[in-house]
């Protein structure tokens, strides 16, 4: 497990520039405010976790890359990301019109990227908690760990929700309509979790035939 402090630093303050930047004229103050006080807690979490779970520097730098993603989100209420507009400028292509989607897609790809990007610090933080070796073990809580947060945050959504004007609960909320939001945004973790799964056992059993080959 490497431990590069530095890079550490480097992504903290890369995460402080982007809230900065992302501060400039929101698209609504109080539900921007919410969503990146939870930008702030997760950040705290996770210099926590590095400090005393001694999760490794590459699993800072995913989380910091997943908390890029959600600032971005947080800056448009997730619901307004102008992402097609970003592909047709890019790319001359939209991105909706190729795939036939009907809504904004953006609060999915965050949900997918949960999964995926913290994945590896899920492993590392239930190997130092739980003091295990077996990497199939870790891997079976690292997916438990996924689901379960994502339920608790679908549920921490919907309680903030309640408290809120019908309005003010759908700009926070980004449910853009759809009943099934909660548990689709639930499968997308557990989708990029278990790709990330597997990219792990591949790369364990890679490194242990590389250490083969060498003896």
């Amino acid at each position: 497990m490497q431990r590069h402090f530095k890079s550490v630093v480097v992504s903290t303050i890369a995460v402080f520039i982007v809230m900065v930047l992302a501060s400039i004229e929101p698209l609504e103050w109080s539900s921007y405010l919410l969503h990146q006080l939870g930008t702030l807690i997760f950040l705290g979490f996770m210099l926590l976790a590095y400090r005393y779970w001694h999760i490794s520097s590459r699993s800072y730098i995913l989380a910091s890359i997943f908390l890029f993603i959600h600032i971005i989100g947080a800056r448009y209420l997730y619901s307004y990301v102008p992402y097609d507009d970003w592909t047709q400028l890019i790319f001359g292509a939209s991105l909706n019109d190729f795939f036939g989607w009907q809504r904004n897609m953006y609060d999915r790809l965050v949900h997918f990227s949960y999964g995926l990007l913290l994945f590896y610090a899920m492993v590392e933080s239930s190997k130092f908690i739980f003091k295990i070796s077996s990497i199939k073990l870790l891997i079976a809580i690292a997916l438990m760990i996924n689901m379960s947060s994502s339920l608790l945050y679908e549920l921490l959504e919907w309680g903030i929700a309640t408290t809120l004007s019908p309005e003010a609960a759908e700009a926070y909320n980004g449910q853009q309509g759809d009943v099934w939001d909660a548990h689709k945004d639930m499968a997308l973790a557990l989708l990029g979790g278990l790709i990330a799964a597997v990219i792990t056992l591949f790369q364990i059993r890679y490194d242990r035939a590389m250490i083969n080959m060498i003896k």
